[in-house]
């Protein structure tokens, strides 16, 4: 088996095995036409031409007999105190899954986000899938917060976890905002979204936040920010845009 970054080339086969994976991880639970919806979503050809020629994109994939049968995402963020390595996706095709290529995936993630100088690894893992889970937990990640998510019309609970790389990792700040509607409103630093011109951050009513107002834009400043029916945030002032949610960061 052989890791080596991905190219352009490698769009469709990347596909193939984004759609294997989902398929067998979800198609006995979930709608087909939303599977469907959700695929073209989140492995959209054109973004997948660009995410894997972008220099902040770490993007390996896994090579057996010449054909991929697994590979990772993630983006190195810039947050206010400190770079953060997100994992977007660490899929494995069912035919080779217990096969330690997730690990090995993983491994080569983590070696250029260090490389990159991140502060911290980040993956998110649905609290139901036992799999995921028990994986970035044997990898030496710890839990951090719960959140429920919405793709279309289903609900789900999924795990932020963490691993750290400093030795004092940054401490999150909180800021106060005015909101064009005249609300009070508490930016959460530590809570974030990618976005493609700058992170989204959680943005609370209540100082302790517990009462959700909204998203607040990273790279204009604005609280102007709108969700879609599949979580898709989108600033309304600079056009700043995320990825619509996806149901899980592991499927090995």
């Amino acid at each position: 088996m052989e890791l080596r970054e991905a190219t352009p080339e490698d769009v469709e086969a990347i596909r193939a095995v984004a759609h294997a994976s989902l398929t067998e991880s979800y198609g006995h639970a979930v709608d087909e036409d939303l599977l469907e919806e959700a695929i073209d979503g989140w492995y959209d050809p054109d973004e997948l031409s660009e995410d894997v020629v972008t220099p902040r994109v770490v993007f390996p994939v896994a090579v057996e007999d010449g054909e991929i049968v697994g590979f990772a995402e993630s983006y190195v963020v810039e947050h206010v105190r400190e770079r953060v390595g997100e994992i977007d996706w660490l899929h494995v095709h069912p035919d080779h899954r217990s096969e330690g290529i997730g690990s090995e995936l993983l491994a080569r993630v983590e070696a250029e986000l260090r490389e990159a100088d991140v502060d911290r690894i980040e993956g998110r893992v649905l609290v139901a899938n036992e799999a995921g889970t028990g994986f970035y937990e044997r990898e030496g990640y710890e839990q951090g917060d719960d959140r429920t998510i919405t793709v279309g019309r289903e609900t789900f609970h999924e795990r932020r976890y963490v691993k750290d790389l400093t030795a004092e990792p940054g401490t999150p700040e909180t800021a106060v905002y005015t909101a064009p509607d005249g609300e009070r409103v508490h930016v959460a630093y530590e809570e974030s979204e990618r976005g493609s011109d700058g992170a989204f951050y959680a943005a609370y009513l209540d100082e302790n936040h517990e009462d959700k107002y909204g998203y607040f834009c990273g790279n204009c400043e604005s609280l102007d920010t709108a969700v879609d029916t599949m979580d898709r945030i989108e600033c309304n002032d600079c056009g700043n845009r995320g990825k619509p949610s996806r149901w899980d960061a592991a499927y090995l």
